[in-house]
């Protein structure tokens, strides 16, 4: 399984805000199968299966421009780890463990 942290950015459509653009990705990700996925200030972490993680991200990077956006900057970071079991809940726990001590 791979944690990987998404944001889509819509440029030029006349506004600054990008609220409604994240809602619709948000509607994306709720319909979306054999996923996990946490909204964040900054972006979105979502986790699953590497194939089906990157079939999710073209879908949400074609948000804005079914929104009518001519323009898409999508920012992605990819955690993929290969010798153990790894989850979002599993990766704040380690943190918070840590944090502990």
């Amino acid at each position: 399984m791979a944690i990987i942290e998404i944001t889509v950015a819509p440029l030029g459509t006349g506004s600054p805000s990008v609220s409604s653009y994240v809602a619709e990705c948000h509607r994306v990700l709720e319909a979306a199968e054999g996923i996990n996925y946490e909204l964040h200030a900054m972006g979105t972490i979502i986790e699953g299966d590497l194939d089906r993680l990157f079939e999710v991200m073209r879908a949400l990077h074609e948000v804005p421009f079914d929104a009518g956006a001519q323009r898409v900057m999508s920012i992605i970071r990819i955690d993929d780890r290969r010798d153990k079991e790894i989850s979002i809940a599993g990766k704040v726990r380690s943190v918070e463990e840590k944090l502990k001590n």
